[in-house]
């Protein structure tokens, strides 16, 4: 019998993928958030709403990922602001499949 040793290094085991079934934000990259959130509200209501410059003046998604990727405080803002219209819209829907009431 040889006893051979492997070629080469053994790779370590992959991570396992954790599951974040409660976490909305959860496999959404900013670029789905920032479109999200200007088709819902749109350009001018996102800026009143979230009071920074990438959404006021000359509003583009480009722009806005630039700055929102180099401050975190802005983009919790924003992530804020999504978990907040993804609510609105669960109240939207609930109230829209209610029966009118007599």
């Amino acid at each position: 019998m040889t006893d051979e040793a492997p070629a080469g290094p053994v790779p370590p085991p992959a991570p396992a993928k954790t599951a974040q079934p409660r976490n909305p934000l959860h496999g959404l990259t900013l670029e789905a958030i920032v479109t999200a959130l200007a088709d819902y509200y749109g350009w001018e209501r996102l800026g009143k709403l979230v009071p920074i410059r990438c959404f006021a003046i000359d509003p583009s998604v480009g722009s806005s990922l630039k700055f929102l990727r180099k401050t975190p405080w802005a983009r919790e803002k924003v992530e804020s602001l999504y978990l907040f219209m993804l609510r609105e819209q669960r109240r939207e829907q609930q109230q829209q499949q209610q029966p009118p009431q007599r």
